[in-house]
């Protein structure tokens, strides 16, 4: 991996861990953010990862604030850590600096991100990877991680890929994000999306934390239901997640639900929502497949009501 250039765009608090770690290995790791006085607050303080994921006062040394900047050292491999809302304009603005063999890897939440990069640059170039963190950006550059569930999962949309997958999952694994290469990575987006696609929605609409949502019997209801429509429009794409999948479902988010979903703070601060990429894709999913959702397109609808930004298109 030494012969490849990367960088990470979007340094929220998902890319600001993922930077974190690749600069552990690689302090050459290209970091890209527009935001107003990022780039002089990373050079001058670094990143600081605290929490059940540590890299402490980690330097930074290699920052652009557009994409186009990478141009005369454009990398091989590029993590797009954005909201989802941004990925379009991320692909766009990398076709100015693609070069031959790119790999393009989306760390995204939401349904069909990798399919996108494919769309663009060819399956050749897709990676998606599920993280299994969940994470907090207290300020620029500052991020507390409540959770790692390792490991990550990575995986490619063509198999030819799979070697150069085995490197980056071997890459962040040294780096202390242990990262696993899958076969089938849709497997484990829906295995994770399911859970993102369904909480996201009822955290938004009742301003509940997953836990708190959890715990109210009218919201729970609920929850079960989405759930067991987002199991069949998963089962309908070839992917049989079984019975037991609700058990472990609701095990887990009972152990890790302590936070509320991004989505109730991007509706607090009048920032768009990723709707249209999770429960805006189980229901556009549904709808191309003949599957009934009724309780996934209300909660849809609902967020999209709440979300001004939506609205405002």
């Amino acid at each position: 991996m030494k012969d490849k250039k990367i960088a990470v765009v979007g340094i929220g608090a998902t890319g600001s861990v993922l930077a974190a770690a690749l600069l552990q290995k690689r302090p050459d790791t290209i970091l890209v953010d527009p935001a107003p006085g990022m780039k002089n607050k990373l050079l001058e303080n670094g990143l600081n990862i605290t929490g059940e994921i540590s890299y402490p006062s980690v330097p930074v040394t290699h920052f652009c604030s557009k994409i186009s900047e990478m141009e005369e050292d454009a990398p091989d491999i590029v993590f797009i850590a954005t909201k989802t809302f941004y990925l379009p304009s991320v692909l766009e603005d990398l076709k100015s600096i693609a070069k031959p063999g790119i790999k393009i890897i989306s760390t995204h939440n939401g349904l069909g991100t990798e399919d996108m990069i494919a769309k663009t640059f060819g399956a050749g170039a897709a990676f998606r990877m599920s993280l299994n963190f969940g994470v907090a950006l207290k300020k620029p550059g500052e991020v507390e991680a409540a959770f790692f569930n390792r490991p990550n999962h990575l995986g490619c949309l063509d198999k030819t890929n799979t070697e150069i997958g085995k490197r980056i999952a071997e890459l962040l694994t040294r780096a202390g994000l242990d990262t696993e290469l899958v076969d089938d990575i849709k497997l484990y987006v829906w295995k994770k999306m399911i859970l993102k696609c369904t909480m996201a929605s009822i955290c938004a609409v009742t301003d509940k934390s997953i836990k708190d949502a959890l715990a109210s019997k009218p919201a729970r209801e609920i929850a079960e239901v989405c759930f067991r429509e987002a199991l069949a429009v998963a089962k309908a794409q070839g992917y049989d997640l079984g019975e037991k999948y609700l058990t472990d479902a609701f095990a887990y988010l009972e152990k890790v639900g302590i936070h509320k979903d991004s989505m109730c703070g991007d509706l607090e601060r009048n920032n768009p929502t990723e709707i249209d990429f999770l429960g805006g894709k189980v229901v556009k999913y549904a709808r191309e497949l003949g599957v009934s959702v009724p309780y996934y397109t209300v909660m849809t609808n609902l967020v999209k009501e709440l979300d001004k930004a939506y609205s405002a298109k």
